[in-house]
Order: structure tokens, then sequence, then C-alpha cells
């Protein structure tokens, strides 16, 4: 394969997954001017780490794909390895999809409670809690895969697994407060981003 073939392959199913993220942000911002979210809890640290995600997760994969800036800390990998990356990063493209589809108006980017939240359970909710984090991890762990560089390849993640764990055990506590006995029951039968065997 050519040296960035797997670097623009990425790219272009990074540009996809943010297409499938742009009408359920354009929303929530909308629902936000509007008023209609009751309660955000955003820490300091989230939004250092959030921004700090930018850097591994969007500038430095675009860097790497369009330039040679970062051409010193190239490395090979087998063919084999992109397309493993690349069969999660779709997957993860596809849990995406589904699960804003299964969420409906109940999606928010950051800890935030809607006046008209629901607890979701269906779809691909019936089998892990986030699958829209897994769709991340999926992401991240690809970029690993498919761009073979010291510094851009492993920065997804390096930024991503922080944030997961601040993050989920929190909005989890956040869910318990709203829906309380429902949640816990739904926390008994389902995996957090893997599905409980």
């Amino acid at each position: 394969m050519p040296s960035k073939f797997f670097a623009y392959l990425f790219i272009v199913l990074f540009v996809i997954m943010e297409g499938i993220r742009l009408p359920h942000r354009a929303r929530v911002s909308r629902s936000r001017r509007a008023g209609q979210m009751t309660e955000t809890r955003v820490a300091g640290l989230e939004s250092a780490l959030m921004s700090l995600s930018f850097v591994g997760m969007y500038a430095l994969p675009f860097v790497y794909a369009f330039s040679d800036w970062l051409s010193f800390a190239d490395f090979r990998l087998p063919d084999w390895v992109g397309w493993l990356g690349t069969v999660a990063f779709g997957l993860g493209v596809w849990l995406l999809w589904r699960a804003h589809r299964d969420l409906g108006r109940n999606w928010s980017p950051s800890l935030e409670i809607s006046q008209e939240q629901k607890l979701v359970t269906s779809g691909v909710y019936r089998a892990i809690r986030h699958p829209i984090y897994a769709a991340v991890m999926l992401s991240v762990i690809a970029q690993a895969l498919m761009l073979s560089n010291w510094m851009a390849g492993p920065a997804g993640l390096a930024v991503y697994l922080p944030i997961y764990l601040l993050r989920v055990p929190r909005e989890e506590a956040m869910m318990l407060e709203t829906f309380g006995g429902d949640y816990r029951e739904y926390m008994a039968r389902t995996g957090r981003i893997f599905p409980r065997l």
C-alpha cells in the first residue's frame, strides 16, 4: 500500500463519523440557547481534557495525513494491521450512527440533563449502556492501528482514556440520580461498553 493510504482512509472514516455527529450537536446547541437543558455537570478537568482531545484525536491525525511534519516518528506496520483498524473504525462508525438513532433527542455531548430526558434501553442500548463511548474507543484504537506514527497513532488513545475514565462514572452517577432504581436495574443487565455475556 502507499505509505499514507491508511491515513487517508482514517480521515475519510473520521469525516463520516463527524458527519453523523453534526446534526445532533447542532440540535443540542439550539436546545441550550432555548434554555431546555436543566442541568450541566462539566468540571474544569473534563473541559481541559476535552480541549486536549482536540490535539490527539483531530489535529495530529490531520497533520500526519497531510504533511511531513511528523515523519520523524514514522514506522512501518503490516497492511493487515491497517485493515484491522479499518474494520474497527467501520464498526465504530456504525455503532455511533445506531446509538444516535436509538437515543434520538436524549443525547448531549456533555454531562447534561434535558427537560424531556428519557431512559433509553432499546436498540443497541439493550446490550450496552454507553455505545457512543464504545464507538469512540473503537475509533481511537483504529487510529493507533491505521496511523503508522509514534505521535499521531497512539495520541487518540492517550487523550481519550483519561476522559473515559473520568466521565463515565460521573455520567452513571447522574443517571442514577435522575432515573433511580430503573437505571440501577438497567446497569445490572447490561455491560458498560461491551455486551455482558
